[in-house]
């Protein structure tokens, strides 16, 4: 089986955090987002892992080195293949054609997830979705009395469902997709200006696919900060037992680490409590402060911070009062200077 990961967008609703790292790529509880994707995937799979392709935009050399060596610790070949124009959906997945042979998972690199993950080998593919409030900015599904998906809409203007899919895709023959999605580019059939997944498993299913529904106990977002952080929070949670050892490296003195947190190696804490729902990347130092359900990345020193629900990248420096806030990748923030 191979997994198809679409992630060419740079997630421009988590700025400033994306300015210099792609969103799929910034770290929670220690791990890049498409890294835990990937690997929950494989987890829960039950299937060897033939290929990870990653398809991206102009991201780099070290980037996409880094991408093909979270496919190498699964033990699968790891393809980069690029989008550089924001054509859709369908689009993305055409630009990874060379690799959608056979049976795919395809996951789109902005969510993570926890769910009970069965791939229906009997039907010609399976849909993760979730109930949501608002399903006008999702596509959707709806079903038939025995569960087999009867139509698939992309951002309903009128209520039609309530089953948003969450961007976890699971197909038995790669080919009859992208018949699909050829068809539609060739023939220029765009939904809001642009070629849709969606539309593609519609003409799918009008010609006889049957697509099962696979849900999803909890779907977290990392569209912007306020999601990012609740997620980081989420994840501690989730593996609370895995975060309770601290690196040996780290350097802890005279505070109070309230788990779930995350703290990376040769991290340095004093005078301080941090947690919970606290991630802190390698080689940070935490002085005279108080942190709770925030995110920092590596190599950032807060000094007198009194923060909660907050995101700070690398290589930054805070120095402040008491305060929610989102700081970007070397920036600096000075409240005690005179």
């Amino acid at each position: 089986m191979k997994i198809i990961v679409p992630m060419a967008g740079r997630g421009s609703r988590l700025r400033p955090h994306t300015l210099t790292v792609p969103k799929p790529l910034i770290p929670i509880a220690g791990k890049p987002i498409v890294q835990r994707l990937v690997e929950d995937i494989a987890k829960v799979a039950g299937e060897k892992i033939e290929e990870v392709a990653f398809i991206i935009g102009d991201f780099g050399p070290e980037i996409e080195k880094s991408l093909i060596q979270i496919a190498e610790k699964l033990g699968a070949k790891g393809s980069i293949y690029y989008q550089n124009d924001p054509l859709g959906t369908a689009h993305a997945i055409k630009c990874a054609e060379e690799s959608m042979k056979g049976d795919v998972v395809i996951a789109f690199a902005d969510t993570l997830f926890r769910a009970d993950f069965q791939l229906d080998k009997n039907s010609d593919g399976v849909i993760w979705v979730k109930s949501v409030e608002d399903p006008s900015a999702f596509g959707v599904v709806k079903l038939d009395n025995y569960g087999f998906i009867t139509d698939f809409v992309e951002k309903p203007k009128t209520f039609v469902s309530d089953l948003a899919i969450i961007g976890i895709y699971y197909f038995n023959s790669a080919e009859k997709l992208m018949e699909e999605i050829n068809y539609i580019m060739e023939n220029d059939i765009k939904n809001g200006g642009e070629y849709q997944l969606t539309t593609a498993l519609e003409n799918l299913r009008t010609k006889g696919a049957k697509f099962t529904l696979g849900k999803v106990n909890d779907w977290m977002d990392c569209g912007n900060k306020n999601a990012t952080v609740e997620t980081n929070s989420k994840i501690l949670a989730y593996e609370q037992e895995e975060m309770g050892q601290y690196p040996a490296s780290a350097v802890i003195e005279n505070s109070l680490i309230i788990p779930p947190c995350f703290i990376g190696e040769n991290v340095k804490i004093s005078n301080s409590k941090v947690g919970p729902g606290v991630s802190l990347g390698n080689n940070t130092v935490i002085v005279n402060s108080n942190i709770e359900n925030s995110l920092i990345q590596e190599n950032t020193r807060i000094n007198h911070g009194n923060l909660s629900n907050s995101m700070i990248g690398n290589s930054a420096q805070y120095f402040g009062v008491a305060r929610e806030i989102s700081l970007g990748d070397y920036s600096v923030l000075d409240f005690l200077s005179k």
